[in-house]
C-alpha cells in the first residue's frame, strides 16, 4: 500500500510552489471528533479559496461594468491582503518551504519533517488565505529524493481530498495558461 501510495503521487498532476509550512507530531487523541473538526476546517478553507480565486469568463471583458468590477475586485484583494497580513504577521509564520502536493500526499524537505514515528500534521498557510492554515493529518512513507520526504494523507474524507484536486488543477491550468501566453 506504501508504495503504491508513492507511485499514484508521482503520476498525477500537483501544485509546486514555496508555501509557509509546519509539519508537526500530531498531540492529544485523533479521534472521530477531532478528524471530523479537522476536516470540516479545511474544507472552509478550500472552498474560501475556491471564492478568492474565482474567476468570471462569460462576461464582455470591455463593458464598462466589467472594467467597474474589476476595479472593485483589486480593491477588495487589498483589503484582504492587510487584514491577513494584520491576523497573521509575516513573523509569526514558518519558514516557505519548498511543497509539491496533490490529494494522495505531499513531497516536502526532510528537515521540516520532526523525528517520530507517531502520527503528523501538516500545515500549509496558502498565500491568498495565509491567517487560515490548511491542517492535514499525514504519515511519512518511503519513495522520496534523498533530503526529501513523501507524505501521505490519511483520513481527509472524499470530499476534502476532491476539494485539494479542484484546488491542483486550477493552479496547473493557470500555470498553463501563463505560459501560453508568454509564447504569444
Amino acid at each position: 500500500m506504501q508504495d503504491n501510495d508513492w507511485q499514484v503521487f508521482s503520476e498525477r498532476v500537483s501544485y509546486e510552489d514555496r508555501l509557509h509550512l509546519a509539519c508537526v507530531a500530531l498531540e492529544g487523541a485523533w479521534d472521530e471528533k477531532r478528524q471530523a473538526e479537522v476536516r470540516e476546517r479545511n474544507l472552509h478553507v478550500l472552498a474560501t479559496l475556491d471564492s478568492l480565486e474565482e474567476r468570471r469568463g462569460d462576461i464582455d471583458e470591455e463593458s464598462p461594468l466589467v472594467q467597474e468590477l474589476a476595479r472593485i475586485d483589486n480593491k477588495l484583494n487589498v483589503l484582504m491582503d492587510i487584514v491577513t497580513r494584520l491576523l497573521v504577521p509575516e513573523s509569526v509564520l514558518p519558514a516557505r518551504q519548498r511543497i509539491r502536493l496533490n490529494a494522495t500526499g505531499a513531497l516536502i524537505s526532510s528537515n521540516v519533517v520532526p523525528q517520530t514515528s507517531g502520527p503528523l500534521l501538516l500545515r500549509l498557510h496558502i498565500d491568498a488565505c495565509r491567517a487560515l492554515p490548511l491542517e492535514l493529518p499525514v504519515r511519512q512513507q518511503p519513495g522520496a529524493d534523498q533530503g526529501s520526504t513523501f507524505l501521505a494523507f490519511e483520513s481527509l474524507g472524499e470530499a476534502l481530498s476532491d476539494g485539494l484536486e479542484r484546488f491542483v488543477f486550477r493552479h496547473h491550468r493557470r500555470k498553463v495558461a501563463e505560459a501560453r501566453q508568454s509564447l504569444t
